[in-house]
């Protein structure tokens, strides 16, 4: 069973929010968001993937593994078609469950996250996917150093969130999983994909910030072109992580979108 975060208004909800965090997050990254969006009507759910937060490792870790954990969880939790809101390796994962289950999706919001065949691993990641380097990352992290960590790319992060992210470090199962999800795939897999975000033909907000050194903004623009319906919007001068650096401006952007979803 996974933990997650759930939120929703007094009265019947106009629909469910679905959000799936990324790494190293837990479902602690939409607080903020599941607060707005219950009060503008929507039943929100937000789960610690397997390994992450307060959710029990289920090894292995793996990229499918994940994309199968989300479905049972939207089978368990939700009821319908859900708005879809993705965030890092929540959208690797979020967004192959979106195209594989096209009739569970009537909204996407895609934030820093690319979904590209051709994609490339950035240095961190390149790490994590390097036999011994990843290893020495994540049994070398401590508390301190991954709050330093997460400041350095995150302005403003709070100490609570620090906290909660590094329960993926709690013991050394959780810290393999980290591994193994970097290390079960390759962008390649996505090639049955082309196309298919498009294909889904649902209301689309594609969120990202200018300064983003892990999803750069050019992911924003290549998805736009990809999905001619979505809405694009660069929160100018933010990171990667930018619902812990901005959460109540990245979060009054997607209630918004939802409005109309």
């Amino acid at each position: 069973m996974l933990s997650y975060l759930e939120a929703g208004p007094d009265g019947d909800p106009r629909g469910t929010l679905l959000c799936l965090h990324g790494y190293p997050e837990s479902a602690h990254m939409w607080s903020v968001l599941a607060e707005r969006a219950a009060g503008a009507g929507w039943h929100v759910l937000a789960p610690d993937l397997p390994g992450y937060g307060d959710s029990p490792p289920d090894p292995p870790h793996t990229w499918q593994r994940m994309v199968d954990a989300v479905d049972r969880f939207h089978d368990e939790r939700a009821a319908g078609p859900v708005a879809l809101c993705v965030h890092d390796w929540g959208g690797l994962i979020g967004l192959r469950w979106a195209c594989d289950h096209p009739a569970k999706v009537r909204a996407l919001v895609i934030c820093a996250t690319g979904f590209f065949p051709d994609g490339k691993w950035h240095g961190l990641a390149h790490a994590m996917r390097t036999e011994g380097e990843g290893e020495q990352f994540v049994d070398g992290a401590t508390r301190e150093t991954f709050g330093q960590m997460l400041a350095a790319v995150a302005p403003g992060i709070s100490a609570q969130a620090c906290d909660e992210y590094f329960k993926a470090y709690a013991d050394p199962v959780r810290r393999r999983g980290q591994l193994e999800l970097y290390r079960s795939g390759d962008f390649a897999e996505l090639e049955p994909y082309r196309g298919r975000l498009a294909a889904l033909n649902v209301p689309t907000l594609l969120l990202f910030g200018s300064e983003d050194p892990f999803a750069r903004v050019a992911t924003a623009h290549r998805l736009a072109q990809e999905i001619p319906h979505a809405r694009t919007e660069v929160l100018d001068g933010i990171g990667h992580f930018m619902f812990d650096e901005v959460p109540e401006r990245a979060t009054a952007i997607v209630v918004d979108f939802l409005g109309a979803a």
